[in-house]
C-alpha cells in the first residue's frame, strides 16, 4: 500500500519537471519561430482605397465627385469588449438612429467569429465620435463614397454606383475600368485591445487614383433641356419624354434627358422605369420623322425632284388592301409640300417608285439597322426588315415610319447626317480622360461611320425641311430671325398587337441654324393626353429649349441680331438703294440691298435674288426647273445671270 502511495507521489512530483522541461525545450528549440508567428498575427496589410475619378462637364464643373466615408466593423472576441458591449450597442444605436437590438443581433448571428460589419458610410463627425468611445475590437475602415453634386441633373447620362463603389449604370458603368483606379496598401499592427495602428517603417504602396472624365455636356444647357422637357411633358399630361441634343458636325452629345428621372445619390429608391435611359434603350415606330429616309432615297436616285407634282387625291388611298389617310385633302402638290404638309399618301406614292432594295439600303445607311455605338451601356438596335422579309404593305408603311423601329439616339444621329452635309457620325459623351493631376491622357475625335447622301441631296432635304418649320406642320418650332429645319412625327403605339389612338408618340427632330448647323435636337413625348401631333406637342418644347440655349451660343446669337437689323440698316444707309439694285444691268454689283422676301413682278424673267435667303431663291428656281449651283451659304450676294433677263437653264448663286 505504502509503495503505491510513494509511486503516485513520485509521478506527481515529476509532472512539473516534465512541464518545465517541455517549456524549456519549446523556448530553446521553437521559440524564435513561435515569436515570429505571434508577431505576424499582430501585423496585417490594410487596404488604402483608390479615389474614384470625378466626372466633369465640358467647362470643368463637377457632376460626380467623392466624399470620405467610414465603415465600422467589430471583432467581439477582443478582451474588454464584452464588458462594454451593452453600453456600446446603445450608443451606436443613438448615433445612427437605429435600435441597439439591431447591432446586438448582428453580432450574435455573425458568420465569422472574429469579424462583423456593423455600419457602412459613417461621416467624419460620426467616426470621431466612435473613436472617442475607445471600445476594444472596433475596426474603422476608410473609403470613398460617390456624390452627384447636382442631384437629378444628367442622371441617365452619369448613371450610379453600388455600395462598393462599382459602376452600375450610365458612364459610371461604361468607364468603370478608368474611373476605379487601383487600391494601395500599408503595413499595420493590432494591439491587445484590437486597435489597428500603422507600423513605423512598415511597407506602404500608394494607390493609383482613378481617371476623371470630361464630358461634351454643358451643365447649364443640360438643366435648361431638362426643365423644358419636364414642363412640356407635364403640360401635355404625358407619361414620359425624351430629349437629346447633338453637335451634328462632330457627333458630340450636348445634352440628354428623360422624364421621369431619378436621383443617382439614392438610386435604389427608384423604379427601373425611372432609371431607364429611354434615349438609347427604347425602340419606337417613328412615324413621319422617318419620311426623310424616303425623301433622301427618292431625291438621291432621281426618282423625284422637290418640284415634281405628286397627286395625293382626296387625302386617302388604298395600298395592298389597306387605306392610308392624310389629315386633309391636298390634291396635286409639289413633293416639297408633301414633306412640309407631311402627306402620308404623297410619301407612299413616291415610295412606290423606289425599289425595295434601294429603300432598305438608305434606311440601313442612315444607321437604323445597327447601334450608334454611343459610349453608354445598354443601347438597343433598331429594327428594319430585309426586303425578302417584307409584307405586301411594308414599302408604303415603312415610307411613313411604320413597320420599322428606331431608338431616339439613332433618329437624331441620322438627322445630324442630313444637317452636316451627308455624313453619319458616331455620337459620344466623353471628350477627355484625365489623370488625378489634371493631365489629359486621351481625347475624343469625331468618328465618321459613312457618307450616306451627297451634299446636294443634303441641301435639297434641308431646303424642304426648312419649309416644314416655316410653312408646314412645325411652325411652333420656329425661331425669329433664325432658320430652323426639321420634321414632325406622330405615331401610334401598339397594345396587344393593335394600334391604340390614345397612346401616341409625338416627336420633332430638327436643327438650327438650318444652313449652318450648330445644334441638332430631338424631342419625343410619350402618350400625351392634351395633344396628339408632333407639331403641337414636341415642336413647342424644341422651340423653348432652343431659345434658352441661344444665350450659350454667341455666334448664333450674333447672327440673329445682324439678321434682325439688316433691313432697317440698309434703308437707313441708302434710301434709294433698292431702286438702284433693281435697275442694275449687271449681277456683279454691291452687297445685297433687296428686301428679305423675294419680289417677283414678272414670272417670265429672272428676279433679283440678292439679299434673299439661299433657301427661298432655290425654292423659286426649283419650281421653274432651273438648275442651281450654290457657292456658300446664307444670303445671296451675287447671281450669275442679271435680274430682268430671260429665265436661264442654269444659274449660279453666291451666298455669304
Amino acid at each position: 500500500m505504502h509503495i503505491r502511495i510513494y509511486v503516485v507521489l513520485t509521478l506527481l512530483g515529476l509532472v512539473p519537471l516534465v512541464i518545465v522541461a517541455r517549456i524549456a525545450f519549446i523556448h530553446l528549440a521553437e521559440g524564435d519561430e513561435l515569436r515570429a508567428q505571434g508577431q505576424q498575427q499582430a501585423r496585417s496589410e490594410q487596404t488604402i482605397p483608390a479615389m474614384r475619378g470625378a466626372i466633369l462637364d465640358r467647362n470643368g464643373h463637377a457632376l460626380a465627385i467623392n466624399t470620405a466615408e467610414y465603415d465600422l466593423g467589430l471583432d467581439p472576441t477582443i478582451d474588454g469588449f464584452a464588458e462594454q458591449a451593452e453600453r456600446f450597442y446603445a450608443a451606436l444605436g443613438e448615433l445612427t438612429g437605429r435600435s441597439a437590438d439591431r447591432y446586438r443581433q448582428r453580432v450574435r448571428t455573425r458568420a465569422s467569429s472574429q469579424y462583423v460589419m456593423l455600419v457602412r458610410g459613417l461621416n467624419e463627425e460620426q467616426r470621431s465620435t466612435v473613436e472617442r468611445w475607445d471600445v476594444p475590437g472596433l475596426i474603422v475602415t476608410p473609403r470613398f463614397a460617390r456624390t452627384y453634386s447636382h442631384g437629378t441633373t444628367a442622371a441617365h447620362v452619369l448613371g450610379h454606383v453600388g455600395s462598393d463603389g462599382q459602376g452600375l449604370a450610365g458612364l459610371e458603368l461604361r468607364y468603370d475600368e478608368y474611373l476605379t483606379g487601383t487600391p494601395g496598401s500599408r503595413a499595420v499592427k493590432r494591439d491587445r485591445r484590437g486597435r489597428i495602428k500603422a507600423m513605423v517603417g512598415g511597407r506602404e504602396v500608394p494607390p493609383e487614383q482613378g481617371q476623371s472624365l470630361v464630358l461634351t455636356i454643358d451643365r447649364m444647357r443640360q438643366v435648361a433641356l431638362e426643365d423644358e422637357l419636364q414642363r412640356g411633358v407635364e403640360a401635355q399630361g404625358a407619361s414620359w419624354g425624351t430629349a437629346i441634343a447633338m453637335d451634328p458636325n462632330t457627333g458630340a452629345v450636348l445634352a440628354m434627358a428623360n422624364t421621369p428621372t431619378y436621383n443617382p445619390n439614392r438610386a435604389a429608391a427608384y423604379s427601373e422605369r425611372q432609371r431607364r435611359n429611354r434615349a438609347i434603350t427604347d425602340r419606337f415606330e417613328p412615324g413621319s420623322t422617318f419620311k426623310f429616309v424616303t425623301a433622301a432615297a427618292a431625291l438621291e436616285r432621281d426618282y423625284v425632284s422637290l418640284s415634281d407634282t405628286i397627286d395625293t387625291g382626296d387625302g386617302w388611298a388604298v395600298y395592298s388592301g389597306y387605306t392610308m389617310r392624310d389629315i386633309s385633302a391636298y390634291g396635286a402638290i409639289p413633293f416639297r409640300e408633301v414633306l412640309s404638309k407631311s402627306s402620308n399618301v404623297g410619301t407612299a406614292e413616291v415610295a412606290q417608285r423606289i425599289e425595295p432594295g434601294i429603300l432598305y439600303q438608305y434606311a440601313r445607311n442612315f444607321g437604323f439597322t445597327q447601334p450608334t455605338w454611343i459610349d453608354l451601356p445598354g443601347e438597343a438596335t433598331g429594327v428594319v426588315r430585309r426586303p425578302s422579309e417584307w409584307s405586301r404593305t411594308t414599302r408604303t408603311s415603312m415610307s411613313i415610319g411604320y413597320e420599322v423601329a428606331v431608338t431616339p439616339i439613332q433618329l437624331l444621329t441620322a438627322y445630324s447626317a442630313v444637317a452636316n452635309g451627308g455624313t453619319l457620325l458616331q455620337p459620344y459623351l466623353v471628350d477627355e480622360r484625365r489623370n488625378y493631376r489634371g493631365k489629359t491622357l486621351w481625347t475624343a475625335r469625331p468618328d465618321t461611320v459613312r457618307r450616306v447622301i451627297t451634299r446636294e441631296t443634303s441641301r435639297q432635304l434641308t431646303d424642304a425641311l426648312q419649309d416644314v418649320v416655316e410653312d408646314g406642320t412645325a411652325t411652333a418650332a420656329g425661331i425669329a430671325s433664325l432658320p430652323v429645319a426639321g420634321k414632325t412625327g406622330t405615331a401610334l403605339a401598339t397594345e396587344n398587337g393593335s394600334y391604340v389612338r390614345s397612346q401616341t408618340r409625338a416627336s420633332f427632330v430638327g436643327w438650327f441654324p438650318a444652313d449652318d448647323p450648330a445644334v441638332a435636337l430631338l424631342v419625343l413625348v410619350g402618350a400625351p393626353r392634351n395633344g396628339m401631333y408632333g407639331g403641337d406637342v414636341a415642336a413647342p418644347i424644341f422651340n423653348r429649349i432652343a431659345e434658352r440655349w441661344l444665350t450659350t451660343l454667341p455666334e448664333v446669337s450674333n447672327r440673329m441680331m445682324q439678321a434682325a437689323r439688316r433691313p432697317d440698316t440698309n434703308e437707313a444707309d441708302d434710301p434709294g438703294s433698292a431702286a438702284t439694285a433693281s435697275d442694275a444691268s449687271s449681277s456683279e454689283s454691291a452687297p445685297p440691298v433687296a428686301a428679305a422676301t423675294l419680289q417677283v413682278d414678272d414670272p417670265t424673267v429672272l428676279p433679283d435674288f440678292r439679299g434673299v435667303s439661299t433657301r427661298r431663291a432655290v425654292h423659286w428656281l426649283d419650281a421653274k426647273g432651273i438648275q442651281v449651283t450654290l457657292e456658300g451659304r446664307g444670303t445671296v450676294v451675287q447671281q450669275s445671270v442679271a435680274p430682268g433677263a430671260a429665265l436661264p437653264n442654269a444659274l449660279t448663286l453666291t451666298s455669304e
